[in-house]
């Protein structure tokens, strides 16, 4: 296999038949000089937790780009998030900002939550068509991020085209030049808001997670104003770019399944399990990467100090060896085990626990809202053409 399998239009439409093809291929697969990708999902989750398998970034970007690369705002952006640190500097960050970032900030959303989706819905037109990933499934989780960073929603929508933007500089493949002055452009504009929003909260206070964070960590060896900038950048491209693209996944494979469709339609106490199922089915996050920071031996498979490990995490949730029947949507199985659609080990993500609780308030609202709800083209999907994200442009449905 070569890097070229993974990215045809038939594996964007589909990754599924080449991520089986990979797992029959062996445990690690090599695709390249210093490159090699895994579908399997006991090795990704032992590799995740491995310290020897850590973060670098650059590196990888060099490798793609050429070594001007470090001289591109979108790439010296990302550099700067916790996302791509190691020990001890990542302990330091997630650290701190888990202190804001907690439980409770992400309970005290929950009314909101109902609220944003609620004005959402009520503001689609009284019959449908309607495209649910832009009237819904895109709005709602950039409605809640603003919240949480208390951003007028008017900045918002504007923040979320720059975060369109940045997030293609995370896929495999490089961009092209319009691409990357798009990333460029995106990076630059989120972080001269963000720089202009913590001197604001600096002086003014409020209750949201910035100002949270400042306080928090303000004292010695706390966050620097450039590294709360970088973390509020990976927290807005994150907290909805991730979220929009599972919801639209979620209400592809229910709808596909019209027993199961209308198993949650007459039981809600089922959307958990829904949520859950989707995630590991059809995640938007399909892939994450580690670099062998010291020798590891991986079975008779050494993965020398510098080698990249592509773990593809769409992979692994479908992966026979670890689920029953992988390859059905089941909103009732129960032996999910410890899913990794958010990753697993030291970088765990940080939002899981707003999401999840984003995409269970979002299906549960629409579901109820909207009894006579139909999702049309299904046969006909245009999926992102984009390795760091899984999902559709669009997803048309009537009422």
């Amino acid at each position: 296999m070569n890097l070229a399998d993974f990215s045809s239009p038939a594996f964007f439409d589909n990754p599924y038949p080449i991520y089986e093809r990979l797992r029959q291929a062996g445990d690690l697969v090599p695709i390249g000089p210093s490159l090699m990708m895994t579908g399997r999902y006991d090795l990704i989750e032992a590799l995740l937790h491995d310290r020897r398998m850590g973060k670098a970034y650059m590196p990888s970007v060099i490798a793609r780009y050429g070594p001007l690369a470090v001289e591109q705002p979108v790439f010296r952006a990302i550099s700067r998030m916790f996302l791509m640190a190691n020990p001890p500097e990542h302990t330091r960050l997630r650290t701190l900002l888990m202190h804001s970032f907690n439980a409770r900030r992400i309970e005290d959303l929950s009314g909101d939550m109902h609220r944003q989706a609620a004005s959402l819905i009520e503001a689609m037109p009284a019959t449908g068509p309607v495209d649910l990933m832009a009237a819904y499934c895109t709005p709602l989780p950039l409605r809640i991020i603003c919240r949480l960073l208390d951003v007028p929603l008017a900045d918002g929508q504007v923040l979320g085209e720059s975060a369109a933007a940045l997030v293609r500089a995370f896929d495999l493949a490089p961009l092209d030049e319009a691409g990357l002055a798009d990333a460029n452009k995106g990076a630059v504009t989120l972080e001269s808001y963000f720089d202009r929003l913590l001197r604001a909260r600096r002086r003014q206070p409020g209750d949201d997670l910035l100002s949270a964070l400042i306080v928090a960590t303000s004292g010695e060896g706390g966050l620097s104003d450039e590294e709360i900038v970088a973390n509020m950048l990976l927290l807005f491209v994150a907290g909805h770019e991730t979220t929009s693209n599972m919801l639209g996944n979620a209400l592809i494979h229910l709808y596909r399944d019209p027993a199961q469709w209308q198993q949650l339609r007459s039981d809600p106490s089922l959307t958990q399990g829904a949520v859950v199922e989707a995630m590991r089915f059809d995640s938007s996050v399909q892939m994450v990467a580690r670099t062998a920071l010291s020798p590891v031996r991986v079975g008779d498979v050494a993965v020398e100090t510098g080698t990249t490990v592509f773990m593809l995490l769409g992979a692994a949730n479908r992966d026979p060896a670890k689920f029953d029947n992988p390859d059905r949507y089941d909103l009732r199985r129960e032996n999910h085990g410890r899913l990794i659609s958010f990753s697993a080990g030291i970088h765990h993500c940080l939002g899981a626990r707003l999401a999840t609780a984003t995409l269970q308030i979002a299906l549960d609202k629409l579901l109820s809202s909207f009894p006579n709800l139909t999702i049309t083209g299904l046969d006909d999907l245009r999926w992102h053409r984009r390795h760091s994200l899984r999902g559709v442009a669009s997803l048309m449905a009537n009422y």
